[in-house]
């Protein structure tokens, strides 16, 4: 199975957005991040119309998550970024070919199109139990206690670069 890079960046930015105290500018998220302001307008857009971020507008406007990190999983990210068509389409193979079985005999199934479904069932189960809350747990058991206490110092830090008078 193979996923887009936006639901990298989708994921990232709402571990992230688990510490803003306020609105956090797209274009600070993409700087956080290292990637175009454009690129990740558009999985900020995807995680809009699931309703999973909200966009504040005006001046000290930005993006907040809409539900608590306990309530969004791992799988409703990667849904909102690359939808929730399965990996597997089977196309009935075995219909074609020179010894095609007729529509009336494969009225079930077959064995291969029954394996990828239950992969991707496991595949989805397994991302539905991950939260966002337990990605942003795991920053902090991979990078220390103020992992993510400084990613928030650095956000309301580059707010204040933002909104602080020139000294020109």
């Amino acid at each position: 199975m193979k996923l887009s890079g936006g639901v990298e960046s989708a994921l990232h930015c709402c571990v992230v957005l688990t510490t803003a105290t306020d609105p956090v500018p797209a274009v600070r998220l993409a700087e956080l991040h290292g990637v175009s302001g454009s690129y990740l307008a558009k999985q900020l857009q995807a995680l809009s119309r699931a309703g999973l971020v909200g966009s504040v507008q005006g001046k000290a406007g930005g993006y907040v998550l809409t539900k608590a990190p306990e309530r969004i999983t791992v799988l409703d990210v990667v849904t909102a970024v690359d939808g929730a068509e399965p990996a597997f389409v089977c196309t009935e193979i075995r219909q074609r070919g020179p010894l095609a079985m007729p529509p009336e005999a494969c009225t079930r199934p077959c064995a291969i199109a029954r394996a990828m479904a239950a992969a991707d069932a496991a595949w989805r189960g397994a991302l539905q139990a991950i939260t966002i809350a337990d990605l942003a747990g795991g920053v902090d058991e991979d990078f220390g206690p103020t992992a993510l206490a400084g990613i928030r110092t650095w956000l309301n830090g580059a707010a204040d670069e933002d909104t602080a008078p020139s000294t020109d």
